[in-house]
């Protein structure tokens, strides 16, 4: 009976924007400094392990997914959230757009695109003047992309920033990820 626990309220069936807000919506699967990447199964809606990163290896911010978008990979559209706090696994949070970090994954000789959308929740009073991936430290972006870049080294694949865009290309992102799913959906 716990996959009948966990259907109820699948957050997949969340929509990607708060209809209240206008703010992306945001599924946190693994908090931020956590060594264990969980990922939300779609079909219980369970929370489960999905990798254990090696020791003194965590995850440098909020990790999880937007509801109701398809990316390249078949997986919902990543997001990370940019914040000083530890958002709990499971949690909902509407967050702001800055940007994102288009990239993609060779596994295998398959490439996909695996793009990291960054924003920083909507209640954090410390990030108000942050709108766009500028106005981050550079080095804090770079570092972003190196963890992926080693936790796909660390999983046997290769991740590659291919480039850096602002919260338009961002948002322009979801809807196209919104329209797959709903391609799939039909």
């Amino acid at each position: 009976m716990l996959n009948d626990a966990c259907m109820i309220g699948n957050p997949l069936d969340l929509p990607s924007f708060d209809p209240a807000t206008g703010l992306v919506n945001a599924v946190i699967e693994t908090p931020k400094h956590s060594r264990v990447k969980i990922d939300l199964d779609p079909v219980s809606g369970c929370y489960k392990t999905h990798d254990i990163l090696p020791e003194g290896f965590t995850f440098p911010f909020n990790f999880g997914l937007i509801p109701g978008t398809l990316a390249g990979d078949g997986d919902p559209l990543d997001i990370l959230l940019i914040t000083d706090a530890e958002i709990p696994m499971g949690a909902l949070a509407t967050a702001r757009l800055v940007g994102v970090i288009e990239a993609e994954e060779v596994e295998d000789g398959r490439r996909n695109r695996n793009d990291r959308l960054l924003a920083v929740p909507s209640g954090d009073p410390a990030l108000r003047s942050v709108e766009r991936i500028e106005h981050l430290r550079a080095e804090l972006v770079e570092q972003i992309e190196r963890f992926f870049e080693t936790y796909g080294e660390f999983k046997g694949k290769q991740w590659k920033t291919l480039g850096r865009g602002g919260p338009e290309r961002a948002r322009s992102l979801v809807e196209s990820a919104r329209e797959a799913k709903r391609k799939r959906a039909s």
